[in-house]
């Protein structure tokens, strides 16, 4: 590494461990921009709520505009007069409305991975603006519990129930990979065969990326599940706080904390909810209270178990993802510097 970048390096970390210092001022720009977003869809007519195959006409721009006008004022008040439990109340609020409007982003940036168009361009920007808003005010509400230490801490393996937790969420997803298999090599499974499964993908507008993925078998989901899989042992071992050998000129060096805090949030607040709330549907529709689409299979019944496999798996890989995340979150924070005072 030569002295420039040294010296730049440097710089970075200076500016980034004084986070506290400007992150209200990130917060004020971010809502500002968030409301403007609003405003421009709002007074367009461009709906921010898609539903099926048809966008849904709704307030929510004024909605959009309302949370930015309001996350305005707080974080302007933050840098006015510093944080009293009041605005961190405030702020706490906002994040929690932010968090609600980025769901399903995941489910986004997992067409876009895959080669496939969202539904709906306007929707997926107001849940990545939400997303990164929910981050920063919830940095805003932290900014004044500075870390207590500057010492790195060496890498260390999350306790004994957090790495349980980690193979529960690991098996959760073995029926889910195995079903989606069985049909990416032709097999059959709940009453549809692999052709016909590889149809319905292509009549509902999958991407060429995935057909062809689908057509060599390996079905595109599956290999985001060993992703996934993957990310949360990332989480929990120490490997997955120091580049390998393989990185070249980051080999030993170590892993910014957010680099898989970041999409390790992301896939728990989408993932978590989404297979509780489905997996509650699910419960109401095995009970008989309410009715399930077949959809493309050939009964309720195929559809409802497969639905069973797919919530149980997001359901239980969401929650082991979370305890995870907030297990590396606490092994990865800066350490209080030990001094040995003389004799």
């Amino acid at each position: 590494m030569t002295g420039v970048e040294r010296t730049m390096e440097a710089g970075w970390s200076a500016w980034w461990r004084r986070w506290p210092c400007w992150v209200a001022r990130a917060t004020m720009l971010w809502a500002v921009l968030y409301a403007g977003f609003g405003l421009a869809c709002a007074l367009s007519g461009t709906s921010l709520l898609y539903h099926g195959g048809d966008s849904v006409a709704s307030g929510l721009g004024w909605a959009v505009v309302a949370v930015g006008a309001l996350a305005m004022v707080v974080s302007a008040a933050v840098v006015q007069y510093g944080l009293p439990p009041a605005l961190r109340v405030l702020l706490w609020a906002v994040c929690g409305l932010a968090v609600i409007t980025a769901f399903s982003l995941l489910m986004d940036v997992i067409t876009l991975t895959l080669g496939q168009g969202v539904d709906s361009w306007a929707s997926a920007v107001n849940k990545a603006l939400a997303a990164v808003g929910a981050v920063l005010l919830a940095a805003t509400a932290r900014s004044d519990r500075r870390p207590g230490g500057t010492a790195v801490r060496e890498p260390s393996a999350a306790p004994r129930l957090v790495q349980r937790a980690a193979w529960t969420g690991t098996l959760a997803f073995v029926p889910y990979a195995a079903m989606k298999l069985v049909w990416a090599s032709g097999g059959t499974f709940a009453g549809t065969t692999g052709q016909e499964m590889l149809a319905a993908s292509e009549r509902n507008g999958a991407s060429g990326i995935f057909l062809a993925l689908e057509s060599w078998g390996l079905d595109p989901t599956a290999l985001l599940a060993a992703l996934g899989v993957f990310l949360l042992w990332g989480l929990v071992r120490p490997w997955g706080q120091v580049f390998p050998r393989w990185t070249l000129f980051l080999r030993g060096r170590r892993v910014p904390r957010w680099l898989p805090l970041a999409p390790a949030l992301l896939g728990a607040a989408t993932l978590a909810p989404y297979g509780v709330v489905g997996g509650g549907y699910l419960t109401l529709a095995t009970a008989g209270v309410v009715t399930i689409r077949r959809g493309d299979f050939d009964s309720s019944g195929d559809a409802l178990l497969v639905g069973w496999i797919g919530m149980v798996a997001f359901a239980v890989y969401g929650i082991a993802l979370t305890i995870g995340a907030y297990s590396y979150w606490l092994r990865t924070r800066p350490a209080c510097p030990v001094s040995v005072s003389p004799e």
